[in-house]
């Protein structure tokens, strides 16, 4: 196998999670009679252009299908985040009823509701029928299309280039990087900005969370990798923002290469700690193999003292990460009788793999539990307090990464 970006030989494994099926693929009762389609989970890293990436094995609409059931909306959390950022480009842009905004992964229309709230002509793109379904609902117009050069040359000659490109937690799920970031560039206005926030590797490195590597995360990114992709587009990062989305994320800023913006301090800040920190040598990427299987095994040790014990133990949130400890750990009902979600489009399904039922949030408290294993650990806050009359009735929560723990 060859880099999706630049095209050296991958020798040097990751992380190998064995076999598993696709996180966001949930199961209908009269699929768990049926055969389910497991692939490989491995995880390898350029030593050319430190491109942390998984092996090559499906095609995208094999992930991305009118049944997939990840809704933004979902996260109250997420949906402040993105009001926050509607609020700050709007002001730092100038953006007006004159201006486009285009959003790459719209999903359900999280974020351009707070555009087209404030009447600034905006343009979701959305390949899930079932996102893009939401979000045209709260009048946001949606093509339900992949993004790349394509149709980023395409949207250009029909005049519709943007004047901010948004993509939250896109980047990582695109096959064809390098495509993708051309087509960013195709569609962007002389003065435009780009906006792209995904999780930061070098915070999935030091806080061992193996649990975000799944399948339709085809890549794992550093600054210094995305820098070079977006050099290699004629594209430049001239501002980075940390956040602590998703366990440690950046929202990157970026503009076409001969913009009069300058870079930031920060840009190389971030740049000089990523190379502190080992990014760009193998030892740290060698080692990472034996932190996850220490995860796994605690957490199996966890559920099975638990049980030993007579206690009962659920958990909340059946989010993709989760179906990745899940399925490593290789947790079936037996341990883990059943998940509870707030997504209405899980609700009654299935998780992938481990087929433990999704109920509803409220059987929980119907249930008497002594442990809650939070699986979206970087929402912990959030489900704490959105179920706090379970404090009350004696129930603990719990977590697994960056290591077992009740909270």
């Amino acid at each position: 196998m060859k880099c999706r970006h630049c095209l050296a030989e991958l020798t040097h494994v990751f992380l190998d999670l064995g076999f598993a099926p696709p996180s966001n693929a949930y199961l209908m009762k009269s699929d768990l009679t049926k055969p389910e389609k497991y692939y490989p989970l491995k995880v390898m890293v350029c030593d050319q252009c430190w491109l942390v990436q998984t092996e090559d094995y499906a095609q995208a609409n094999e992930l991305f299908d009118s049944e997939y059931a990840y809704f933004s909306s979902t996260s109250t959390s997420w949906l402040e985040h993105a009001k926050r950022y509607s609020e700050k480009m709007t002001q730092e842009l100038g953006l007006n009823e004159k201006s486009l905004v285009i959003e790459v992964a719209s999903n359900d229309g999280y974020l351009l509701k707070n555009f087209v709230a404030n009447s600034i002509p905006c343009l979701g793109i959305e390949p899930t029928a079932s996102t893009a379904a939401a979000a045209e609902a709260l009048g946001i117009p949606v093509l339900r299309e992949f993004f790349g050069e394509q149709l980023g040359k395409q949207l250009a000659k029909e005049g519709r280039a943007a004047d901010l490109i948004a993509g939250n937690n896109v980047y990582a799920h695109v096959p064809d990087i390098n495509d993708f970031t051309r087509g960013l560039k195709a569609a962007l206005k002389l003065s435009g900005t780009i906006t792209l926030e995904f999780p930061h590797l070098m915070r999935l490195v030091e806080f061992n969370q193996f649990d975000t590597i799944y399948h339709e995360h085809f890549s794992y990114l550093s600054l210094y990798t995305v820098a070079k992709i977006f050099k290699a587009a004629g594209l430049r990062i001239w501002n980075v923002e940390e956040l602590p989305t998703h366990g440690g994320s950046l929202r990157i800023y970026g503009c076409h290469e001969f913009d009069d913006r300058q870079d930031l301090p920060v840009v190389q800040e971030i740049l000089d700690r990523e190379k502190q920190r080992g990014l760009q040598d193998l030892t740290i990427y060698s080692a990472f193999q034996s932190k996850a299987d220490v995860i796994k095994n605690d957490f199996l040790e966890f559920l099975i003292a638990q049980k030993k014990l007579g206690k009962k133990v659920a958990a909340y949130g059946a989010a993709a990460k989760g179906n990745t400890l899940l399925n490593y750990a290789g947790v079936k009902p037996d341990l883990l009788p059943f998940v509870c979600d707030a997504a209405a489009a899980k609700q009654n399904k299935y998780m992938p793999g481990s087929h433990i039922p999704i109920l509803k949030p409220e059987a929980l408290s119907v249930a008497h539990i002594d442990y809650v294993v939070i699986l979206p650990w970087n929402i912990a806050k959030e489900v704490i307090e959105q179920n706090a009359n379970l404090s009350k009735l004696g129930t603990q929560f719990v977590i697994a990464i960056p290591a077992i723990k009740v909270l």
